[in-house]
């Protein structure tokens, strides 16, 4: 077992509040075993690190930028992370959330009208087309007629590959190349650092109905909202704690 696979996954010697620990371990890199150990799993050769300067990102995929100076070398090397805090065993970690509208308007998925109003009635944007549904205000997956779910599910497959990419990894100038699970429990923290890559295929999978009436894409559950202010969105959730097994 070579030494990036030695330092996957191991204990933190503190915990993590918040993603500015993590950022702050990074400039700190030096004297920081962790933030050297990530450096390591992110292929770099310690001896040749000149600089590192870590700053915190908002409203992206990428919670750190990580601006890397290698002795010898022209350029500046960038490393976007996306950090998750968990405080459970198990347990579902939203990862994306916006209206049905949205996703088209910003990720150009290009879905079908027939596609965007089964999604609005999935989410509640539109009224339950049937009679006595499960809940009033919204359909369930499996309360669509089969030519509706065949349909959607159409759909899904032949873009599941850009889905899963955007969601996880996002599009633009900061989409996420590594993630960082932090997890805490019973005070005591270990982490784990992944390329986006193994995660993306690690949470990829087949399209179906979950045991709720919601969408799972591999384990990648999607569901309704609920709750304020935007009970209606569209929300990708996945447990990051798998990424430990």
């Amino acid at each position: 077992m070579n030494k990036a696979q030695l330092l996957g996954s191991q204990t933190a010697k503190n915990g993590f509040e918040n993603e500015r620990d993590i950022a702050n371990k990074f400039n700190k890199w030096q004297t920081d075993d962790e933030a050297q150990n990530w450096l390591v799993l992110m292929n770099y050769n310690l001896d040749k690190i000149e600089f590192v300067k870590a700053i915190i990102l908002h409203g992206y995929k990428a919670n750190i930028n990580v601006q890397i100076t290698v002795k010898l070398k022209q350029a500046i090397d960038v490393e976007n992370i996306q950090v998750k805090l968990v405080s459970n065993a198990k347990g579902f970690n939203q990862i994306d959330k916006r209206s049905v509208d949205k996703y088209n308007e910003i990720f150009d998925w290009k879905m079908p009208i027939n596609v965007v109003n089964i999604l609005k009635g999935f989410t509640g944007e539109l009224p339950p087309t049937i009679k006595n549904p499960q809940n009033i205000h919204r359909m369930l997956i499996n309360e669509f007629s089969s030519k509706e779910q065949k349909e959607l599910f159409n759909f899904l497959n032949e873009n599941r590959t850009m889905i899963v990419s955007d969601i996880l990894r996002g599009r633009g100038e900061f989409t996420a190349e590594w993630v960082i699970v932090a997890q805490k429990i019973n005070k005591k923290t270990r982490w784990i650092l992944k390329n986006i890559n193994e995660v993306i295929n690690h949470y990829d999978g087949e399209v179906r109905i979950s045991t709720r009436g919601s969408i799972l894409i591999g384990s990648i559950l999607i569901q309704r909202k609920g709750g304020t202010p935007d009970p209606t969105s569209l929300q990708f959730k996945i447990n990051p704690a798998e990424l430990f097994n």
